[in-house]
């Protein structure tokens, strides 16, 4: 399980991202990339990292299921996912 100090993290960082998504766009169209220097460095969408929804594990991540590699066996040896059967792991 991922800290929550980690994950708090995370989510400031998106809420950043989300805030300045359109003057970031702006500034990059114009090729002002001095004011786009000096926007905080978490408002960039490339400094977020992907995690799992259930444990917060940022490795081993998948993203079409949104789930770590870990998380994702265990739900397929329970039969939680459809459309998976487990074959010889």
């Amino acid at each position: 399980m991922a800290k929550e100090s980690m994950i708090a993290r995370e989510v400031k960082r998106a809420k950043l991202a989300k805030k300045y998504a359109e003057k970031r766009a702006q500034l990059k169209s114009e090729g002002n990339y001095v004011a786009l220097s000096r926007l905080p460095r978490n408002s960039n969408p490339n400094r977020q990292r992907n995690r799992c929804k259930l444990t917060g594990r940022t490795r081993g991540y998948m993203r079409q299921f949104g789930i770590s590699r870990i998380t994702f066996r265990e739900m397929a040896s329970f039969g939680l996912i459809p459309g998976i059967k487990k074959a010889s792991w």
